[in-house]
């Protein structure tokens, strides 16, 4: 299993997402990858954007997964609103590039939080960067002219999910009129957000990158649909528990343990679908499934599989729990308990 974990930590690496089928029939649990255009049947076949769903056929219980890669979040220009914005988008698990041409801008000890930051003229954007479906642009420059750079690479090609620009009302038509006069689709331009940011009577850099945060976040929440285009990460790659997850498997611990995944949830539960957690050999846990009782059964169930292998498909009542303790939480949980050694 942990050599299956550390492929798809692989794949989402490399900006590609994967598909695993896990299918529990008789005492075992199987397990198959599926990449390319074999992942994009399996998403094709269940009709929707869940990170995780079941089929039942006959004996046996098949839970699909998809795994996608972390969102990147390119930040163009290093300014004063950057520096804020940067370290807002890595708190929301966006991978971050930041792009400036000034070396006392553009480096690590300005941006710690950046997955990678360049330093060079942003008429080399075409060369050093490659803008995906997927992506999100943010450009916050410091003139008309970067502005006019940016966007011609980004509207050379296909857009990503997000893009948005600073810049007054008037600045922002100045830039979108000669996008236009110098041939490029009006279409995509006109998908450009600008003004950047919601309407929230931002005024210092710092609430000016709130503000632009949010409108990421409701981009990727409220206004996410699979006709739209691939515009939001889900599942795993979206929860960074999930991913701290994923790779403490990937890494090839040698100690066993049991493997817990939410394979479904009903009513107000403190976690939904796809949601893991990990119960180590001495008892420790790395994760959550939501605490409490519920943690407390799968644990005792846990141990079982750990010492016996094999798998359990196990049903967690909250409603009781909920209502003894005053919880706001409630509703019940599907859970797949799995042996990893």
């Amino acid at each position: 299993m942990k050599n299956l974990y550390a492929q798809i930590l692989e794949d989402m690496k490399q900006g590609e997402e994967a598909v695993m089928v896990t299918t529990c029939s008789g005492s075992e649990a199987a397990h198959t990858i599926y990449r390319g255009e074999a992942a994009s049947n399996w998403k094709n076949r269940q009709g929707s954007d869940k990170s995780l769903y079941i089929e039942r056929t006959g004996s046996q219980t098949i839970i699909v997964e998809h795994f996608k890669p972390r969102s990147r979040m390119f930040v163009f220009g290093g300014g004063h609103i950057a520096l804020p914005f940067a370290h807002i988008a890595s708190m929301l698990n966006f991978d971050v590039t930041v792009y400036d041409d000034r070396p006392s801008f553009a480096n690590a000890a300005r941006f710690p939080d950046a997955s990678e930051i360049i330093c060079d003229s942003f008429d080399n954007i075409s060369k050093l960067v490659e803008i995906r479906q997927s992506d999100y642009v943010v450009i916050i420059t410091r003139g008309h002219r970067h502005d006019e750079d940016c966007l011609r690479v980004i509207l050379s090609g296909r857009l990503p999910c997000y893009m948005g620009m600073i810049g007054s009302k008037r600045r922002v038509a100045i830039v979108k009129n000669r996008m236009k006069d110098e041939g490029f689709d009006p279409e995509k331009i006109d998908a450009l957000r600008a003004p950047i940011g919601l309407a929230i009577g931002a005024v210092t850099p710092e609430e000016i990158a709130v503000s632009i945060a949010a409108e990421v976040v409701r981009k990727r929440r409220a206004e996410f649909s699979p006709t739209a285009g691939e515009c939001a990460a889900s599942g795993p790659a979206e929860s960074d528990p999930e991913m701290k997850l994923i790779e403490w498997l990937a890494d090839g611990h040698s100690e066993d343990g049991a493997l817990v995944t939410v394979i479904s949830a009903d009513g107000s539960t403190p976690r939904g679908a796809g949601a893991k957690m990990i119960i180590k050999h001495d008892g420790g846990i790395i994760g959550s499934i939501g605490g409490g009782c519920a943690e407390a059964d799968v644990c005792r169930a846990a141990a079982d599989i750990i010492r016996s292998g094999g798998y359990a498909i196990k049903t967690v009542d909250l409603t009781g729990s909920a209502a003894e303790n005053d919880m706001i939480c409630g509703g019940s949980m599907v859970v797949l308990i799995e042996r990893i050694d």
